[in-house]
C-alpha cells in the first residue's frame, strides 16, 4: 500500500529533479534514496552495512603515490 507524502523543497532542487528524473518519477527516485535507510528499522546494522557501497564499482579512484619515509624511528632515551 502507498502512502501520500507531501515535502517541501527549493524550487531550483525541484527543477534539477523534474529535468533529471523526468515527470511523474520523482516518487519513486526519492523512495529509492530513502529505502535503503529504512528497510532495516528496528535492526542492528554493523559498521561494514553502514559503509557498503553496492554500486562502488560505477567510479575510478587512484590515491597519490606516497613519497618520502612511511615511518620514523623513535629515540627511547
Amino acid at each position: 500500500m502507498q502512502k501520500k507524502l507531501t515535502i517541501t523543497i527549493d524550487e531550483d532542487v525541484y527543477a534539477g529533479l523534474y529535468r533529471v528524473v523526468g515527470r511523474r518519477k520523482i516518487s519513486k527516485f526519492i523512495e529509492s534514496l530513502v529505502r535503503p535507510h529504512v528497510d532495516d528499522v528496528g535492526q542492528e546494522r554493523s559498521i561494514v552495512d553502514m559503509l557498503a557501497m553496492p554500486d562502488g564499482s560505477d567510479f575510478e579512484f587512484e590515491p597519490p603515490r606516497l613519497e618520502g619515509e612511511l615511518y620514523r624511528k623513535s629515540e627511547l632515551s
